[in-house]
């Protein structure tokens, strides 16, 4: 494995507030207190917090969150390895959250398709915007972090076969968190169709059909992969049940309806 560096914040100032009191106060207002349930597997999104903010901290501020959580998310950059496992701990504004080495270790025993790699991580936000939301609702957290490309659906399967094994090996309660933004800058009537499609394919905990949805009916659902991925994982774990906890789009916050960006948090039970 490879010697861990410290991965610094790329998208603290933009996404959200840099400064680590304004930080904390901006996860409060999105992720209030709430009653909490045990989840295999959350979906939230990944965009600066004034649009999807509230939407990311409504799930992950109803799930009891272990120490352990397996963070998979898109890759936008087209940087690295197509399935790859950052070596480092990571930086954000006021806390440093270390990577989880014995399930990055497991992972990388049992899956053949991943690779360390920390290039593909270095300008990514789709991971970084989670980690203060988790971190308040779990000070002691590890992480492991994999950033996907654009895998076929067998790749997939052949990763969450190889994840499922890991999480095994590895036996204790690790907590699935799948990064993606719904379809992006089509109308608010063209977008909210194209995502309940692919929602409804995610609610009946259905990787394949969500898989083909998205591509039969061109949803720019940037994390697709990282969902497919986490919700076969979540089936081998025992899944019954996924819940849409919020949905909404940009315009709630630009007031653009023109062309706006979906954002869906579900829960996984």
């Amino acid at each position: 494995m490879m010697k861990p560096l410290l991965r610094p914040p790329v998208a603290a100032g933009r996404f959200y507030a840099g400064d680590p009191a304004s930080l904390r106060a901006e996860v409060a207002r999105c992720m209030p207190e709430q009653d909490k349930s045990h989840a295999l597997a959350l979906i939230v999104p990944h965009a600066g917090y004034i649009y999807s903010g509230a939407t990311a901290g409504a799930a992950l501020g109803r799930a009891k969150v272990p120490a352990s959580v397996l963070l998979l998310g898109p890759n936008h950059t087209g940087l690295g390895h197509g399935c790859a496992l950052s070596p480092d701990d990571w930086q954000i504004p006021g806390a440093d959250i270390p990577a989880n080495r014995d399930l990055n270790a497991a992972i990388l025993r049992h899956c053949r398709l991943v690779q360390e790699d920390r290039q593909a991580h270095s300008r990514e936000h789709s991971l970084e915007v989670l980690l203060p939301f988790l971190h308040r609702a779990r000070p002691d957290l590890q992480i492991s972090a994999l950033c996907l490309g654009g895998l076929r659906l067998a790749q997939c399967q052949e990763l969450a076969t190889g994840l499922h094994a890991a999480l095994m090996a590895y036996g204790r309660p690790v907590l699935l968190v799948a990064s993606t933004d719904m379809n992006h800058y089509e109308s608010r009537a063209v977008g909210s169709r194209k995502d309940r499609a692919a929602i409804a394919r995610i609610v009946a905990l259905d990787a394949a059909g969500l898989f083909d949805t998205v591509r039969q009916e061109h949803i720019s659902m940037c994390g697709c992969v990282p969902v497919t991925v986490a919700l076969l994982v979540a089936l081998a774990l025992g899944a019954k049940k996924a819940e849409l906890v919020r949905y909404t789009d940009s315009g709630e916050a630009s007031g653009d309806t023109a062309q706006v960006v979906g954002y869906a948090a579900l829960l996984i039970v």
